[in-house]
């Protein structure tokens, strides 16, 4: 599947857009919330094992719909060392399919998936998470990723 194309703000202020990253091996995770459990520790997975995404030259970018403000905040405070982009209005999301009915507490309602895509550098999703575990995700995609370039 293509990669759908987006432009979106990072906690900087820069735009960034899936063209940008031509050529590249590219890991987007979406995220519900900035600064929540589940959410920090996710962020601070992709973090700890950046130098070995690096290494491998892949890219990590991290999506929810909050604000710049509030990744500026978010990235500060753990010292996130990769671009969190704003998708306030929950299309680019949409696009990917992460964004769905999930529940909490009982609840039903509709928000980011917590949706992870490996893309190799023709643009082609090459490999999709569903629903991770926020503890341990960074590393399961770490583990993924040899048996995905080679190919």
């Amino acid at each position: 599947m293509k990669t759908p194309s987006f432009f979106l703000p990072d906690q900087d202020g820069k735009t960034h857009s899936m063209s940008d990253y031509r050529g590249k091996w590219v890991v987007v995770y979406f995220y519900p919330k900035d600064d929540t459990p589940g959410c920090t520790k996710e962020a601070c997975g992709f973090r700890d094992f950046g130098a070995d995404f690096a290494k491998r030259g892949v890219v990590i970018l991290g999506i929810s719909k909050d604000s710049v403000e509030s990744h500026k905040k978010f990235a500060d405070k753990y010292k996130l060392t990769f671009p969190l982009l704003a998708d306030v209005d929950h299309k680019v999301a949409e696009s990917f399919g992460a964004w769905g009915v999930k529940k909490f507490m009982g609840r039903e309602f509709t928000g980011v998936l917590r949706n992870t895509y490996i893309i190799n550098p023709t643009g082609e999703i090459v490999k999709m998470y569903e629903g991770v575990n926020p503890l341990v995700h960074a590393k399961e995609v770490l583990a993924d990723l040899p048996g995905l370039m080679s190919v």
